[in-house]
C-alpha cells in the first residue's frame, strides 16, 4: 500500500530588532523566533539611541529591561507567563537579591527556570543588570 507523501515545513526563524541602529551597531538581534521557541537577548536599561538608563539605580534598571523585555514578547503574541527560562547577569548580586521581589510582578502564574549570574561587567560600565529570555508559544 502506497504511504502519504509527507512534507516537511522548513521553519523560517522570524527575527525582531527593538532598537534596529542600536542592534545594528552592536550587531545582534534583540529576539528571533523559530517554531514555537523564541530566543530573546539580554536586555539592558537604555534608551533608543542605546544610552544607558537608570544610571546606578539597580531596581529601575531591572524594571527598565523588563519593559523592553515585555514589548518583545508583545511582537510574538507573548506574555511573561509564555517564559520558560529567565537568566538574569548583574555586576552586583546583593544589590540584585534586595529587590528580586520585584519579579513577583512579572511572572504572577509561575516562575520560569533559569540562572541568577554575578559577572565582572557587562557591555557598558553603567549596566547593572541584563536579563535574557526563552520562550515557548
Amino acid at each position: 500500500m502506497d504511504q502519504p507523501a509527507i512534507t516537511v515545513e522548513k521553519e523560517i526563524p522570524e527575527y525582531f530588532l527593538l532598537r534596529p541602529e542600536v542592534e545594528k551597531a552592536y550587531g545582534y538581534s534583540h529576539a528571533v523566533k523559530i517554531g514555537n521557541e523564541i530566543k530573546v537577548s539580554g536586555a539592558v536599561s537604555m534608551d533608543d539611541e542605546g544610552n544607558p538608563t537608570g544610571i546606578g539605580d539597580m531596581e529601575q534598571q531591572m524594571k527598565n529591561c523588563y519593559s523592553d523585555l515585555e514589548k518583545v514578547l508583545a511582537h510574538y503574541g507573548c506574555t511573561f507567563d509564555d517564559v520558560v527560562v529567565e537568566n538574569v547577569f548583574t555586576t552586583n548580586m546583593p544589590k540584585f537579591l534586595e529587590v528580586a521581589a520585584y519579579r513577583n510582578e512579572i511572572y504572577k502564574k509561575q516562575f520560569p527556570t533559569g540562572s541568577w549570574l554575578g559577572v565582572k561587567e557587562l557591555a557598558l560600565p553603567e549596566f547593572l543588570i541584563e536579563i535574557e529570555l526563552e520562550v515557548h508559544k
